[in-house]
């Protein structure tokens, strides 16, 4: 049941909670959001150190956030389809498959923009 005074400043208060206890749950029970989030950390550094037009970084440090968004929303769709009941059913079963091909496009995408970026200055 939604709070009564749920408005204003309130509002953005509850919301952020909400969703730092997302990026929480989403760090301790998925592997892949953590494996992401380690590579995140680990390419962002060279994103801003790396000597690229600002655009080009603004290019690479987002396609870095989209993979975590993408892999954030794919765990909830997982989450959810669970939640629903556990026998096998084609329309759950094609529902993972749609959100980890999201995944893998997103991955993709930061793949081939850091390697445009970056091949011309090797």
């Amino acid at each position: 049941m939604k709070p009564a005074n749920n408005h204003g400043l309130k509002r953005v208060f509850r919301a952020t909670g909400f969703s730092i206890k997302g990026l929480r749950s989403a760090w301790q029970n998925e592997a892949a959001f953590r494996q992401e989030a380690i590579l995140a950390i680990i390419m962002l550094p060279i994103a801003l150190i790396v000597d690229v037009s600002t655009t080009e970084r603004i290019l690479m440090v987002m396609t870095l956030l989209i993979v975590l968004i993408v892999e954030l929303l794919n765990s909830a769709i997982e989450a959810v389809v669970d939640r629903v009941g556990d026998e096998i059913h084609p329309l759950s079963g094609q529902a993972k498959d749609i959100a980890s091909a999201a995944v893998f496009i997103s991955l993709a995408l930061c793949a081939i923009t850091w390697a445009i970026v970056l091949i011309p200055l090797i």
